[in-house]
């Protein structure tokens, strides 16, 4: 922040009638345990009445909101055991707490300011305990239930895309963070002759939005869309899209390791290039010509990655999405577990926790509208008569992974039942069934082979994956619905 900025917001404070829930006026002394307690109860509150920060600040009289000169210094103040105040107090509040502070050289006198973010998906405790403003006043949380279910409720609609990823930036400082070239081009529109248009168009998506005393704070969907470089935004630069190709089948020896810094919106066609290069190629011959073609379909890894991208989960801190090369298969993981069941990826509604995001990158055309990638994926692995991809759930990620080609002779029973039972998913959202014939063009098996087709739709039906359409239908004419139909 610079001091100018600071002075500004100071006034922009004093300049409320009075203290309010997001917004505490000490002239001096306050205990660090008194300080931890009102910063939890302004976090809370601030989500309560949706305001993105709260503050406490030394050096204002909390009647007239003159500035009086604090002397209150917590680099000099001790929490328990002897610690340094502000290092105590970062240990014991949380989970997640943003919290910065300041000290202002303001014309009439020192002031320091703690400014702390408003709760985003759980109450900010201190010391395991939370606590509120009401009022001026402040006390424990659980002493108001009814503010209690109210914060809950917010932090479940509140999403990720609304957040703060940098504050107080100057319109030079937002276009030189943001690629708003980009932003133009992917919808296909001229880039407006003034800074101030720029800025428009960026905040009527909200990417930006205006902040306390002027300037703008760019949104978490700018930064995460547009940045030029995450690492410029603290709190989202672990969210770069890593990319880490294998020798061999194992994680034992690493080749090359690639961490996307641009936003995924700006870098998104570059990003899916870059893995298609490092994608293994077969070789393909032809009547006359020999062709290389990529192990997996660009179309579907394009769909995974845009998915992994777009649904993954924000709140999970420390990691970021992934795509792992190796030279049977490519897995394409996400922090937090799906929002629908596994099985029923391909044919249900569209689900994100990240629905403004989701909206965007689908205007930008970067990802499917009414949850049509996963057919996508699913129909380019049968066109390609690839094993049938996998959707799993390791605890707090998910994770899809393409496999190489194999033969039907050398699939497993996971593998054949899978490839029965999307092949009978994706024939079912075509309005068709599964039939023998059509599994054996999936699989590329020839018609005196029938036999293996049926002990796998047999395998599928003993799964409780797949059942009979008519069960008294002869063996020639049986068809097949997912278990869901």
């Amino acid at each position: 922040m610079s001091s100018d900025w600071l002075v500004r917001l100071v006034d922009n404070l004093r300049s409320n009638p009075a203290e309010t829930e997001w917004l505490e006026f000490k002239s001096n002394h306050l205990s660090p345990q008194h300080i931890g307690e009102c910063l939890s109860a302004l976090a809370n509150s601030a989500c309560l009445v949706e305001r993105p920060y709260g503050y406490l600040v030394f050096g204002i009289d909390d009647a007239t909101h003159e500035v009086v000169e604090t002397r209150f210094d917590p680099y000099t103040l001790k929490g328990e055991g002897n610690q340094e105040m502000l290092l105590w107090l970062s240990q014991f509040l949380g989970p997640g707490a943003g919290l910065e502070h300041h000290f202002v050289n303001h014309p009439a006198g020192r002031v320091f300011i703690f400014q702390v973010e408003a709760a985003t998906s759980r109450p900010i405790c201190f010391k395991g305990k939370a606590f509120i403003r009401i009022g001026s006043s402040t006390t424990e949380l659980r002493h108001y239930p009814e503010k209690e279910r109210l914060l809950w409720r917010i932090f479940d609609r509140k999403p990720f895309e609304v957040g703060i990823a940098a504050e107080h930036q100057s319109g030079t400082n937002v276009l030189r963070l943001l690629d708003y070239p980009a932003y133009f081009e992917l919808l296909d529109l001229p880039i407006p002759e003034t800074r101030d248009s720029i800025l428009s168009s960026l905040a009527a998506d909200k990417l930006i939005a205006p902040c306390e005393a002027g300037e703008w704070n760019i949104a978490n969907s700018g930064a995460i869309l547009f940045s030029r470089n995450l690492s410029d935004f603290p709190r989202l630069g672990r969210k770069a899209l890593r990319i880490i190709q294998y020798s061999g089948a194992g994680r034992t020896e690493t080749v090359r390791e690639q961490e996307v810094l641009k936003g995924y919106a700006a870098s998104f066609e570059e990003l899916v290039g870059y893995i298609t290069r490092l994608v293994p190629v077969n070789e393909v011959i032809g009547q006359a010509l020999r062709r290389t073609v990529p192990m997996f379909p660009p179309l579907a890894v394009r769909e995974l990655v845009a998915n992994a991208l777009i649904h993954q989960d924000f709140s999970t801190t420390g990691t970021g999405p992934m795509v792992e090369i190796f030279n049977n298969r490519i897995e394409i993981t996400n922090p937090g577990e799906p929002l629908v069941d596994t099985l029923r990826f391909l044919d249900n509604p569209p689900q994100s926790r990240n629905e403004a995001l989701a909206a965007l990158m689908r205007r930008f055309g970067i990802c499917e509208e009414e949850g049509g990638g996963i057919d996508k994926v699913v129909f380019q692995v049968e066109l390609a008569q690839l094993p049938a991809p996998l959707f799993e759930v390791p605890p707090g990620f998910t994770r899809a992974t393409l496999f190489a080609h194999r033969p039907f002779n050398s699939m497993d029973k996971d593998d054949r039942v899978r490839a029965c039972y999307l092949h009978a998913c994706l024939k079912r959202v075509t309005s068709d069934y599964l039939t023998n014939s059509s599994l054996r063009a999936r699989l590329g098996i020839e018609q005196q082979n029938s036999a293996a087709v049926s002990r796998c739709i047999r395998e599928a039906v003993d799964a409780g994956l797949v059942k009979p359409f008519d069960e008294k239908a002869s063996r020639r004419l049986m068809k097949y619905l997912p278990f869901w139909v």
